[in-house]
């Protein structure tokens, strides 16, 4: 417990605290500390992992009286609340206090949370999309809404190659740079790309991986909604002298025609399909495959007790990404099948995602100065959050990410794989030698 002699001539200050000692329990103040606006500073029992800031005599029933998950999202955007240290933590913290809390202590915190003051939390960048959920106008604004920040706000998190995915952190890569290219030649090696063949990008981001499967020698068309990543693929293919092998369109993958490609990938990009358009989505990629490729589906997924899954609501449908839908990994590969793919292959990079996230976070925070400049405070704020959430999420389990291989059989059930995996293991193996020497 937190070792303190409290006392506050502030009401509002005695009322938050209890509202904190009843909400984190036998938690509260072991691992963390508190900072009151008005001054008061508790301290943990314990090595301090992080500490809480309640910056307004209101921030607390701001961001916990229902809808809680919107409620906490919008005051900690608004400055209400904060967190100094280790946001996963503190995150992580909150999670297993929430759980733990019986409908007694639920209906006592709700009325100690009736007693602070109302606040008028200043409005935030929310998401106000209008049209038919999925449709092509729509998904448009949705991609727009999260992707379509300033490109430098992004530099201030991301690698070099802007690589907005979880990376791979293969033996002996300890920096993002280094991951991010790791998971683009993972990701090429899992689909067996050879010089000459033609290769889809569904969701191609700011161009890295069809840049990279050009530098192969393979034919490589990117497809985006969002504008400035479209602009941003251009210039690097232009600056990567890739321009002849290498391309990108703003384009929706239900418009790819009558297009054959010998192997199609897609990377983060299902989460903004949904359960609806799902059919779609697979019947699009296996009619634009030819007989015997393969498409590689990486995708986040919903691992939590129940499975539900579902769209994305409260924090994550208004301020990041709306629209965005998770599935369990056994739906989306149902969906494959009915639209005639095989499945050859499943891994879960869960634990390369927490750790990509991680990075994230550290890199947001270091260029705290220049994200703010590119962005503003409040989207410094979100982001952060979300992603420090995030890796909690897949750090617990609650949410997985998944690279499912997926071949579309050709005449006689043919499929362009090698009998066994050996040719994988050997080119890591390889790789591995080679970053050895050159440490």
């Amino acid at each position: 417990m937190i070792a303190e002699q409290f006392a506050s001539r502030d009401p509002h200050a005695r009322i938050a605290v209890a509202v904190l000692r009843l909400l984190f329990g036998s938690g509260y103040g072991r691992q963390f500390g508190i900072r009151l606006w008005e001054g008061t500073r508790l301290r943990g029992s314990a090595e301090e992992r992080f500490v809480l800031r309640v910056n307004a005599p209101g921030a607390l029933r701001a961001a916990f009286l229902p809808p809680s998950d919107l409620a906490a999202g919008r005051a900690f955007g608004a400055g209400l609340l904060d967190v100094d240290g280790d946001l996963e933590q503190a995150i992580d913290t909150l999670y297993g206090a929430r759980r733990s809390l019986r409908a007694a202590d639920i209906l006592r915190l709700l009325g100690l949370l009736r007693r602070l003051p109302r606040l008028d939390v200043p409005r935030l960048r929310e998401a106000q999309l209008r049209g038919k959920v999925h449709s092509r106008a729509r998904d448009r604004a949705a991609i727009g809404f999260h992707y379509d920040q300033p490109l430098e706000f992004y530099r201030a998190f991301l690698d070099r190659d802007m690589v907005y995915s979880c990376a791979y952190w293969d033996d002996g890569i300890d920096s993002l740079d280094g991951a991010q290219l790791a998971k683009l030649d993972y990701t090429l090696r899992k689909l067996r790309l050879v010089p000459g063949e033609r290769l889809l990008d569904i969701g191609c981001g700011w161009g890295a991986l069809v840049i990279r499967a050009a530098q192969s020698g393979a034919q490589a068309l990117g497809i985006t909604l969002s504008r400035k990543q479209y602009e941003e693929a251009q210039r690097r293919i232009a600056a990567a002298r890739m321009g002849d092998r290498a391309r990108v369109e703003l384009r929706d993958y239900r418009e790819l025609g009558d297009e054959r490609f010998d192997k199609i990938v897609s990377v983060g990009m299902f989460e903004h399909v949904g359960r609806a358009r799902f059919g779609e989505y697979f019947r699009a990629a296996y009619e634009g495959l030819r007989p015997g490729g393969l498409f590689l589906n990486h995708a986040i997924a919903d691992q939590s007790r129940d499975r539900r899954g579902g769209r994305a609501s409260g924090f994550l449908g208004r301020f990041i990404f709306p629209d965005g839908e998770l599935v369990s990994v056994s739906d989306s590969l149902q969906r494959a099948e009915r639209a005639g793919f095989e499945v050859r292959d499943v891994e879960n990079l869960r634990e390369h995602y927490a750790r990509t996230l991680r990075a994230w976070v550290s890199n947001l925070e270091r260029n705290r100065t220049e994200a703010i400049a590119a962005a503003g405070e409040t989207s410094y704020r979100l982001w952060r959050l979300y992603t420090a959430g995030s890796a909690q999420g897949f750090s617990t389990g609650r949410i997985g990410v998944y690279q499912s291989l997926l071949a579309r059989p050709g005449e006689h059930g043919r499929i362009d794989l090698p009998a066994t995996r050996r040719d994988l293991y050997e080119a890591a193996q390889s790789e591995t030698r080679g970053r050895s020497s050159i440490g």
